[in-house]
C-alpha cells in the first residue's frame, strides 16, 4: 500500500510540474490547445458534409449520424487521454536512448517504465478530451436508441481498455529504439495506424480483402477495438449482429491485458540491450 502511496505521489508530482511548465509558456499552451481542438473541428465539419449527402454510414448498419458522432466522441476520449498521458513520453525515449539520459533514470528507486510512462503530461491535449464529452452529450441526446444501465457502467471502463492497448502498442514501438538507436519514424507510424480506430469495423466488411483487413485491424493491430467497443454498448447494445461483434466486449477486455501484458515483457527485455552512455 506504501509503494502505491509512493506512486501516486511521484505522479502527482509530475502532473504539477507538467502545468507549471506549460502555464510558464503560456502562449504556446494556448497555441497547441486551439490548434488541436480546431483540427477536431474540421474533421467534425468534414463527416457533417457527408452526412448532408446521406444518413448513414452504409446501408443498415446503424451509424447514422449521432451515432457516428458518438462514435467520433469516444475516439476523442480515448486518444486525448493517450496523447495527455503517453505520446510524448514515448516519442522522448528515443531521445533518451540516443543521448544516454536513459541511464540517469534506470538508477533512480523507482520502476523504469512508470517514470518513462508519465514523466511528462500534456495538458493542452486534454481540450479534446472536453470537446468529446461536449460531442457525446449532443449525440447522445439525439439517438432513438436507450442503452442499460450496464452498458453506461461498462463505457467508461471500456474507455481506459482502449487507452492500455494504445499504451501497450505504443511502449512496444517506443522500445525498438534500443536497437534502431533513432526511431523518428515513431510518431508517424503511430498516425497511420491509429487513423484505422476512427472509424466503425462496419467499413471493412467487404468482400475477402476487406474481411481480411478487419481480422489484422482486429487481431494483430488490435486499432479497431479501441473505439469499436465502448461505442457500441451505447449505440448497439443489444444488437450484435454478427457473432464477432457479439464477442467484441470480451475480445477487448482480453486484448486490452494482453496488450498491457505483453509491452511490459517486451520492455523488459528490450532494457537488457540498451548500452549505457558510458560504455
Amino acid at each position: 500500500m506504501r509503494e502505491i502511496q509512493t506512486y501516486l505521489r511521484v505522479l502527482i508530482t509530475f502532473a504539477r510540474n507538467s502545468l507549471v511548465r506549460d502555464m510558464t509558456f503560456r502562449a504556446n499552451f494556448l497555441i497547441e490547445l486551439v490548434a488541436s481542438v480546431s483540427w477536431m473541428f474540421m474533421h467534425l465539419a468534414f463527416w457533417l458534409l457527408v452526412f448532408h449527402y446521406t444518413p448513414s454510414i452504409g446501408v443498415g448498419t446503424g451509424w447514422g449520424r449521432y451515432e457516428f458522432f458518438l462514435f467520433i466522441a469516444t475516439t476523442l476520449l480515448i486518444q486525448s487521454l493517450t496523447q495527455t498521458f503517453f505520446l510524448s513520453n514515448a516519442d522522448t525515449f528515443t531521445e533518451l536512448v540516443r543521448s544516454g539520459d536513459l541511464d540517469m533514470l534506470l538508477v533512480k528507486p523507482l520502476d523504469t517504465q512508470f517514470l518513462i510512462s508519465f514523466r511528462q503530461v500534456k495538458w493542452a491535449s486534454l481540450g479534446n478530451f472536453f470537446l468529446g464529452l461536449l460531442l457525446l452529450w449532443v449525440s447522445f441526446t439525439h439517438i432513438a436508441i436507450h442503452p442499460t444501465i450496464a452498458s453506461f457502467v461498462l463505457y467508461p471502463f471500456y474507455i481506459l481498455c482502449g487507452v492500455a492497448i494504445f499504451y501497450g502498442m505504443m511502449i512496444s514501438l517506443a522500445a525498438t529504439s534500443v536497437w534502431m538507436g533513432r526511431n523518428a519514424t515513431l510518431l508517424d507510424f503511430w498516425f497511420y495506424l491509429t487513423n484505422f480506430s476512427r472509424y466503425p469495423s462496419e467499413i471493412f466488411s467487404g468482400g475477402a480483402f476487406g474481411k481480411g483487413v478487419r481480422f489484422v485491424l482486429t487481431f494483430l493491430f488490435p486499432v479497431l477495438l479501441v473505439a469499436n467497443v465502448p461505442a457500441r454498448l451505447i449505440v448497439k447494445p443489444l444488437a450484435p449482429e454478427t457473432p464477432l461483434e457479439a464477442a467484441m466486449p470480451l475480445i477487448g477486455l482480453a486484448v486490452a491485458i494482453l496488450a498491457v501484458a505483453i509491452s511490459r515483457r517486451f520492455f523488459q527485455y528490450a532494457l537488457r540491450f540498451y548500452r549505457s552512455a558510458s560504455c
